[in-house]
């Protein structure tokens, strides 16, 4: 099947509508980070770069770390810029760009998400490294597709709902397993998360500037929820659309974080970039293993 023009558009140039990447400069190993300014930062650590672009908020960098290729890119902030991401690596990576047509083999990537984010439990540290084993996504985004069931965690849903006493005003919550692989490859150097990923910075992490919250108990009722042996351990605003979408398109994906805020103890470390250049070290050498 062809897919139309205004389905997947292509710059003239060839490369994806949003991302300016083309298909042969995608790497099968990504590494996401959210701020445009962290790719420099995540760029440092590759030997050699072969071609690098940008477009709005997604920089990229494309080159080689110890004989392996990485591209890395920007995703800004939000679960609808990972909708954009997605959409268009899969596509790089699985759609013929003159035919647009689906090619026959299947090429997976192994996509890392690599971020900040605030602990909600009062034995996580700042600092700490947060593995997301499961991502909650209070964003509704995956709801908006066909096969959202067929990759969501039914049963922790409905407990989570009933537990959060969530209201007919929120977007349906969705709970998503990361691939396998990833949680492997991370399991002896992270903290087993659980992680909310929420849509918005303020209100939907439970923060009271102006304006009170739909869900007053929220942090506590969140802190508190316990289901299968897991436990939520953190905020962040990207990750479970990236697990919902990867589980979908047949890719592995994982997030991980470094825990720079404490919401319980109400504590926060705005110096936080050498942990985070620590953390984009482990990962790149985790991801070439």
């Amino acid at each position: 099947m062809r897919i139309p023009e205004s389905e997947l558009i292509i710059n003239s140039d060839g490369s994806a509508f949003h991302l300016h990447i083309r298909p042969e400069q995608l790497a099968d190993n990504v590494v996401l980070v959210g701020d445009p300014g962290r790719v420099a930062m995540a760029a440092s650590h590759l030997d050699s770069i072969e071609a690098e672009g940008a477009s709005r908020e997604f920089v990229w960098a494309t080159g080689f770390r110890r004989g392996v290729r990485f591209t890395i890119l920007s995703t800004g902030i939000g679960a609808d810029n990972i909708d954009i991401v997605m959409t268009e690596l899969d596509a790089l990576a699985n759609i013929d760009f003159t035919t647009r047509e689906v090619k026959p083999e299947h090429r997976t990537l192994n996509i890392l998400r690599i971020g900040t984010c605030g602990a909600i439990q009062p034995d996580i540290p700042i600092g700490a490294f947060i593995f997301s084993h499961i991502s909650i996504g209070c964003d509704g985004l995956l709801n908006w597709y066909a096969d959202r069931d067929k990759v969501c965690l039914s049963d922790f849903e409905e407990a989570f709902k009933k537990h959060a006493h969530w209201t007919r005003h929120l977007p349906d919550p969705y709970f998503v397993r990361t691939s396998q692989n990833m949680i492997d490859r991370f399991a002896d150097c992270t903290v087993k998360g659980m992680t909310v990923c929420a849509g918005g910075f303020y209100g939907p992490q439970g923060r009271v500037v102006r304006e009170g919250l739909a869900l007053p108990g929220m942090l506590e009722d969140f802190e508190s929820f316990e289901f299968q042996g897991y436990r939520i351990t953190n905020f962040e605003m990207e990750g479970s659309a990236l697990a919902g979408m990867a589980a979908m398109l047949g890719h592995n994906a994982g997030t991980v974080c470094c825990a720079i805020a404490n919401r319980y103890h109400q504590g926060a470390n705005p110096d936080y970039k050498s942990l985070v250049e620590q953390l984009i070290e482990l990962s790149m050498a985790r991801l070439s293993a």
